[in-house]
């Protein structure tokens, strides 16, 4: 089976880790992954803020640059969701509309490529410790995706998983977000963070890149002993 990757920005830019456990888990399972290097954002920042028009440029180098892709992954939820809203944006374009849904009816998110594609539950990975797990806003409220991460977790030899206190509950990060509404989106991570620490986890895990920049940042701006993973370096640590 041959997957394309989308790594994303913050992946790219500041994460790489990430993107190389990704790559390597998708290898071992199995996967042929393939790697174009003219991709770039997917857009959300400026369309979130506003900029339609702007937005849709890099909308469209995006669905030219996957436009031969068999699978598109990315480990990323909110980035998965945003393809998925590419032909929504484009509904009505006679050029781009089809293209647009031909790029969303393909494109995954990692955790949930692996279970309801490769139709693999447990991929071999080992971590021992105690986690509680983040689920993102985009991934479960715009993607849907929420058994999977916690199928995958549950399979991990000698993690122990305990539930994250409102776990609902956005972690503050929110893209521009963050920027705009500063004080709020640090109280909001200041909550997340005191309900990570009531687990008594050794590991926060999560899906989503943007967030756990967000709640390391305060983890680690408190002293706590945290460790903050990627689902993808949990699930590649075999």
């Amino acid at each position: 089976m041959k997957v394309t990757l989308f790594a994303t920005c913050l992946v790219d830019l500041f994460q790489s880790n990430v993107g190389k456990a990704t790559v390597e888990l998708l290898e071992r399972l199995g996967c042929e992954i393939d790697f174009p290097e003219s991709q770039i954002c997917c857009g959300q920042p400026a369309y979130n803020s506003g900029y339609t028009k702007e937005s849709k440029e890099a909308m469209k180098k995006m669905i030219k640059t996957f436009a031969d892709a068999e699978y598109v992954v990315t480990p990323s939820g909110s980035c998965a969701a945003m393809f998925k809203e590419y032909p929504v944006l484009f509904k009505g374009d006679a050029v781009w509309e089809k293209k647009a849904a031909s790029l969303a009816a393909k494109t995954y998110e990692l955790s949930q490529f692996i279970v309801d594609v490769l139709k693999v539950t447990d991929v071999g990975a080992t971590l021992k410790g105690k986690a509680t797990y983040h689920t993102s806003c985009h991934m479960t409220r715009l993607l849907k995706v929420k058994e999977a991460p916690a199928i995958l977790l549950s399979h991990v030899r000698g993690l122990e998983m305990t539930p994250l206190p409102d776990a609902q509950n956005c972690c503050g990060f929110g893209g521009t977000f963050s920027v705009k509404m500063g004080d709020i989106s640090g109280q909001m991570v200041e909550e997340k963070v005191c309900n990570i620490e009531e687990t008594g986890a050794d590991f926060l895990i999560g899906g989503d890149a943007g967030c756990l920049m967000n709640i390391g940042g305060r983890i680690q701006r408190k002293g706590q002993p945290v460790k903050v993973l990627h689902i993808a370096e949990v699930l590649n640590n075999i």
